[in-house]
């Protein structure tokens, strides 16, 4: 997919040159991965996503990264990169494993205490987690895998919010692991 023009003039278009652009690359449809959970944080970032296409997630990351970079030097007028490595990336292989890395990744802003209590994950606006609430919507975001294994949104919930004090005791030690 080539971008027909750069963040920085495009920032700068109408907003209905903007939806023009937006909509053309849509259709275009040639998506290299299918995103089932994100979660930006302050120093990093988390996504859990399936390759569609061969060589799918990295180029999804080598153009995420690249775009980012652009973006954030643009707008804070800097230049140089933004991230201080390659991604780390991890094959999930089984139902559970892929339940439990959406959950750590949608309880990440409290564990890591950018948040004060569960409640206000709901509204965190840097997660997938309000959209597979029902709080936000995304088209970008694939809920159906995860949710699917669930007989209720309710469920869904209970299962990640249950977990919030284990998960931080777990990041408490985490340091202790040999990688």
């Amino acid at each position: 997919m080539n971008v027909p023009v750069r963040y920085s003039h495009f920032s700068r278009l109408p907003d209905s040159t903007k939806n023009e652009i937006l909509e053309s690359l849509n259709k275009e449809n040639q998506k290299l991965v299918q995103i089932l959970a994100f979660c930006f944080m302050p120093n990093h970032v988390h996504f859990l996503i399936k390759e569609i296409r061969e060589k799918g997630i990295s180029t999804f990351m080598r153009k995420f990264q690249n775009s980012y970079a652009k973006y954030f030097n643009t707008k804070t007028e800097r230049s140089g990169s933004v991230f201080q490595s390659m991604f780390k990336a991890v094959r999930i292989l089984t139902d559970e494993q892929l339940l439990h890395v959406a959950r750590y990744i949608h309880l990440n802003p409290i564990t890591s205490f950018i948040l004060k209590n569960v409640e206000e994950l709901a509204n965190y606006p840097w997660s997938s987690y309000p959209i597979y609430i029902g709080k936000q919507s995304a088209n970008i975001i694939s809920t159906e895998g995860i949710l699917s294994f669930f007989p209720t949104k309710e469920k869904f919930i209970k299962f990640t919010e249950d977990q919030v004090d284990y998960q931080r005791k777990l990041d408490r030690i985490k340091h202790l692991l040999l990688e």
